[in-house]
This record gives structure tokens, C-alpha cells and sequence, in this order.
């Protein structure tokens, strides 16, 4: 299902609100009009069934059984002592994760509702939400990526779920048409930045609070300027773990000497690929966050620039 939670008391004055997100992968899937229109006023869409159950299950393994992508998590402290983990990286290295970001059907569409000329892979997370674990603040992934000196938010990211998603197990939460505020003010809460409390509030009281359920395989395709956070995962026995690739465009190259990728040309591959490709723990290519030694990374503790 695809919840929705009013947050204001006038729809009609909310300009988004009619604005159909919610799409579906199949054969002759495009990016048309309506989904560069819902991209545009709305700041995301949602792609049902963009992976098979049996692309999902070789995702999910190919996850699973990976050590450097498991050795390489950290924590993410949420201010209350709770914490997710995640594991980033650079380019998109040969991997299921890596054939996953540059098919066609992912790192393609992204590129048309950005409306962009090409897009190059900034960097791929595992987020692992295991039970108990802590939020994801309220927040603009541009948020982040301004500090690293990308000058321009012409970014994306893909959201892919690995497991079912939904309030049960802390699925995202987005403000629908909340790209449309530009670049919030962000503090440092634990280890996250989070767009000041009083501002999403604000925001509340005239933008939809959406609670985007997924099911294993769906995709959210979001501007980097989406507000959007995730709860803390209060169920008793259910992971909620998922992908996430982010794009960039050429010429948006972040500042020398941070931890993401300057302009890189990305093959992007056949769909098919996925399927095609061997089942292997072959990480060449990537290159890992590390948060004792990025330099960007501490400096996301410091006061906004």
C-alpha cells in the first residue's frame, strides 16, 4: 500500500496534492511527461515492481554474503543513542550493487527526470535497519552534498528496497513538494545533520507527510532536495534493509579533496544485465567510506559554512 497522512487541514491550497507519484515497471516502461511532471512538482516518484523477485533475491544475496560491504559499515548515531548502519562508497565497482546502479532502467531514468544530458554515479549506500535500530533525521541529501562543494543541486537519488517497507518497520517518510523550499538550514543531532526542527514543522502545516510503503523490488527516484527522514525501527523481528545510488551531472564536480568522486564516465548497462551478471563478491573499484579518516565526513560536525 502507499499511505498518505495529511499534515495540513486545506488541500486545495497545497499545489502538489493532485499530482499522481506512483508508476509501474513493465514491458515498454519509459520516463513520459507524467512522470517528468510528478518528478518536477513533486520532487520524486515511485517505480512499483522495478526489479523481479528473482533480481531482488540475487541483490539481497549478493548483499548479504559480501564482506567488504558488511566489514565497511558504520553507525549513524540518531542523538538518542540509537543507531542505523550503512555502508557508502565511490564508483559503482562490479558487483551486484554496481550492475544494479548503471542498468539501464535505474541510472537511464533517473537521467530523464532530471532532464539531465548524462549522469555519473556519486556514490551507493547499504542501509541496514536491523530491529531496534535508530532514525534517519529529517533532511535534504543536498544537505550533505552542499558541503562537499557540489554548487548546484542537480542531484538524485534512487531508493531501492531490498526488504518490504512500511511504518512497522520505519519505511521513508517524505514531504511531498518540499524540493520546492531550496536548501534548508541543517544542525548536527549525534552524528546526523537535520534541517531545524521548527522548519519542518512549518513545512507540516502546508506540504502532504507521505509514508512511502514499498514493497522488495520498488524504487523511489527523489530530488536531492527532498525533505525526507525514517524512524527508528521499533518492530520486533523485521530488518528493513535498502539501496541507495546517488547521481550526479557533469560539472557539478564536488571540491577537491573529499571523499566523492569528481565527473567519471558511467557505462550504463541492458536491463538484462542484472541477471546476466556472475554472482561474486568482487568489490575492485569501489572505494569505501571511512569515517575516522574523511575529512568531509568531520567536517559535516562543524557549522554551517
Amino acid at each position: 500500500t502507499f499511505s498518505i497522512t495529511h499534515s495540513y487541514p486545506h488541500q486545495q491550497r497545497c499545489p502538489h496534492a493532485m499530482i499522481n507519484s506512483e508508476f509501474k515497471y513493465g514491458s515498454g516502461f519509459t520516463v513520459d511527461s507524467s512522470m517528468r511532471e510528478a518528478f518536477t512538482k513533486n520532487g520524486y516518484i515511485i517505480v512499483r515492481n522495478l526489479l523481479s523477485e528473482a533480481e531482488v533475491s540475487k541483490v539481497r544475496l549478493g548483499v548479504e554474503t559480501s564482506n567488504d560491504l558488511l566489514k565497511n559499515a558504520y553507525t549513524w548515531d540518531d542523538g538518542t543513542g540509537r543507531s542505523a548502519k550503512l555502508t557508502l562508497w565511490n564508483h559503482p565497482g562490479h558487483d551486484v550493487t554496481g550492475v544494479l546502479a548503471r542498468l539501464n532502467r535505474v541510472a537511464n531514468t533517473a537521467k530523464e527526470l532530471m532532464e539531465a544530458p548524462e549522469v555519473y554515479h556519486f556514490h551507493g549506500k547499504i542501509i541496514m535497519k536491523n530491529p531496534g535500530a535508530g532514525a534517519h533525521l529529517w533532511h535534504q541529501d543536498y544537505g550533505y552534498w552542499y558541503l562537499d562543494g557540489c554548487l548546484y543541486p542537480i542531484m538524485s537519488s534512487v531508493f531501492v528496497a531490498i526488504d518490504d517497507c512500511d511504518r512497522e518497520n520505519a519505511c521513508l517518510q517524505v514531504l511531498k513538494g518540499s524540493h520546492k523550499m531550496g536548501r534548508q538550514d541543517h544542525l548536527l543531532i549525534g552524528d546526523q545533520r537535520t534541517i531545524v526542527p521548527e522548519r519542518v514543522e512549518q513545512a507540516k502545516k502546508v506540504l502532504e507527510h507521505i509514508y512511502v510503503e514499498m514493497k522488495a523490488g520498488d524504487a523511489l527516484f527523489f530530488d536531492c532536495n527532498l525533505v525526507h527522514c525514517s524512524g527508528q525501527n521499533d518492530s520486533a523481528n523485521r530488518r528493513r534493509w535498502s539501496y541507495i545510488v546517488a547521481f550526479n551531472q557533469p560539472g557539478n564536480d564536488p571540491r577537491p579533496g573529499t571523499f566523492h568522486p569528481p565527473y567519471t564516465p558511467m557505462e550504463v548497462l541492458p536491463d538484462s544485465a542484472l541477471l546476466d551478471c556472475e554472482l561474486s563478491d568482487n568489490q575492485t573499484g569501489k572505494t569505501f567510506l571511512n569515517l575516522k579518516t574523511d575529512v568531509t565526513t568531520q567536517g559535516k560536525k562543524m557549522v554551517e559554512p
